[in-house]
């Protein structure tokens, strides 16, 4: 039977430094690393935001699976409220062209009078326009 060695009782309590081991060197144990400095606050401000910045992209993707379709109705007014405020400005500035304003308003008085005489006057010219318009529904929306 094989010795085992002692192993004495540590009194952590006590400010004189013990051996724990007697006999075993000490050499071949393992270190601790030293401790390290407590974070500043920068530091741990720092970490968290990366710490954030590297969940973000899974962040979004959650968001964007519960939410996808209020998403994209939110995007639709918001290009729609861009384009009728660019459509808006662009005619602001031609009308602010002299002699186009008034040029424009007669062409669009003159087509309004040839429509209504063209089309909603007789009944039957008002059926021919309804075929025409069944006619696009259908080329456009695939029906």
């Amino acid at each position: 039977m094989a010795l085992e060695p002692q192993f004495d009782s540590v009194d952590v309590t006590s400010s004189t430094n013990t051996v724990a081991l007697e006999g075993v060197d000490t050499q071949n144990l393992p270190k601790l690393p030293p401790a390290s400095e407590p974070e500043t606050q920068w530091q741990q401000i720092n970490r968290q935001i990366s710490q954030f910045l590297e969940q973000l992209p899974y962040y979004l993707n959650k968001v964007w699976l519960a939410y996808k379709i209020p998403l994209i109705s939110l995007g639709l007014v918001f290009a729609a409220t861009v384009t009728l405020r660019v459509v808006l400005t662009v005619l602001n500035a031609i009308n602010d062209i002299p002699l186009l304003e008034p040029t424009l308003e007669l062409i669009g008085i003159i087509y309004s009078t040839w429509f209504v005489f063209r089309y909603l006057l007789q009944d039957s010219t008002r059926q021919e326009l309804w075929v025409e318009l069944r006619s696009f529904k259908a080329q456009t929306l695939g029906e």
